[in-house]
């Protein structure tokens, strides 16, 4: 029990510190504040809150899938749409490439949805952890592709 905690504690640590050093490192500037953004643009604040509930999930559910027996694909997966994920910001801010950021994205899209239907077999509950993640994923595109059509 307590060695399945401490695994949990690092999926969650691991998960959240690898989103957390990409922002840091990948912080908006001045370049990203002079884009053309559409109406429905959040304000910056609400990134950060909603990035630390998201890693929160991402990393319970990897630990969840890493649990559940025969979910081998899952879990390669799942490590498939963080790299991607973590990706996305070296990409969008730090090459401030807007458009390759959007095949990023989309390629992370395809991993989470291609990690629900293989993780629903194995542990619904991972599966159901994913729901927010995906969707938040599915604004981002159509924020980054506004961006990319605004500028």
């Amino acid at each position: 029990m307590l060695r399945q905690f401490a695994v949990l504690v690092l999926f969650v640590a691991l998960t959240m510190a690898a989103g957390a050093g990409v922002g840091i490192l990948t912080a908006p500037g001045e370049w990203y504040a002079a884009l053309n953004k559409p109406a429905f643009n959040p304000p910056n604040w609400i990134f950060g809150p909603v990035w630390s509930a998201l890693y929160l999930m991402i990393g319970v559910a990897g630990w969840r899938i890493w649990r559940a027996k025969g979910a081998g694909l899952a879990m390669a997966l799942w490590w498939v749409q963080l790299a991607l994920n973590l990706a996305w910001s070296p990409v969008f801010f730090g090459m401030q490439q807007p458009l390759a950021a959007l095949g990023v994205l989309a390629a992370m899209l395809a991993a989470i949805i291609a990690f629900m239907a293989v993780a629903r077999r194995a542990d619904a509950f991972a599966f159901w952890l994913f729901a927010p993640y995906a969707v938040w994923v599915i604004f981002a595109g159509v924020l980054n592709t506004s961006i990319v059509i605004l500028n």
